[in-house]
């Protein structure tokens, strides 16, 4: 069976068709904001996931934003992949990866920050080890 990438919207479509040439499926996951693809919170043992990617703001929100709901909260989706032992792999730039932790509390184990270029590198890392 082959393993499953989870990724959110906007995530490079490079990255994509690579993990696929890699032998990977991808399956779009929706923050519940964009509606594109599977609702992280509905991530399972049945439709499980081996690794989640996408972009920092594709799970963080203002305090405004969660305020009109809907919305999911980053700390869902940490919960999501804390309670699956999904890695989560959030892009943004090397030289940003502390204030991206700043922008939320308790960053779990599960959580990587990956700069865009080395993201692939890290995914399939992950994949392999599994």
């Amino acid at each position: 069976m082959r393993k499953n990438v989870g990724y959110f919207e906007g995530t490079e479509s490079a990255l994509l068709t690579d993990l696929v040439c890699s032998g990977y499926d991808t399956v779009p996951i929706s923050n519940g904001f964009d509606n594109h693809g599977m609702h992280v919170r509905i991530i399972n043992n049945e439709n499980h996931i081996d690794v989640l990617v996408g972009f920092v703001h594709k799970i963080y929100a203002s305090d405004d934003d969660i305020q009109s709901g809907g919305v999911v909260t980053y700390q869902d989706v940490f919960h999501v992949c804390k309670m699956f032992d999904i890695p989560l792999l959030l892009g943004v730039r090397r030289g940003l990866h502390d204030k991206a932790r700043a922008l939320f509390g308790d960053v779990p184990d599960v959580v990587q920050f990956v700069d865009p270029d080395d993201m692939l590198e890290r995914a399939l890392e992950i994949l392999e080890d599994e």
